[in-house]
């Protein structure tokens, strides 16, 4: 016994769906991610910075470059996450799905 669906199903399936997809987008925006890894690094690279011996930073030139490149990557991936909640993606107008394969 097969089972059938009505338009109005269908559509509303089409729905969820759309709304799904447009969570994951929003879920995984490469903004995201490149923020946060650059957050993490930065916290693990400030640090290693601030607990640097008078040998390593003769190494580099007198320069604590650990310090300063942390501090760089901890702005860096703020100003991503600060990017991705004041620009959030936005969500495809309804019915761009049905536009994209032509109907």
């Amino acid at each position: 016994m097969s089972e059938f669906y009505s338009e109005k199903d269908v559509q509303r399936e089409v729905t969820d769906l759309e709304g799904k997809s447009a969570t994951a987008a929003r879920l995984f925006d490469i903004r995201r991610l490149i923020g946060g890894l650059f957050v993490v690094y930065g916290v693990i690279v400030t640090i290693a910075g601030l607990t640097a011996s008078d040998a390593d930073i003769d190494k580099a030139e007198g320069v604590n470059i650990n310090l300063w490149t942390g501090l760089g990557m901890l702005a860096l991936g703020v100003f991503f996450l600060v990017w991705l909640k004041l620009r959030p993606v936005a969500p495809p107008p309804p019915g761009a799905a049905a536009e994209e394969k032509g109907e």
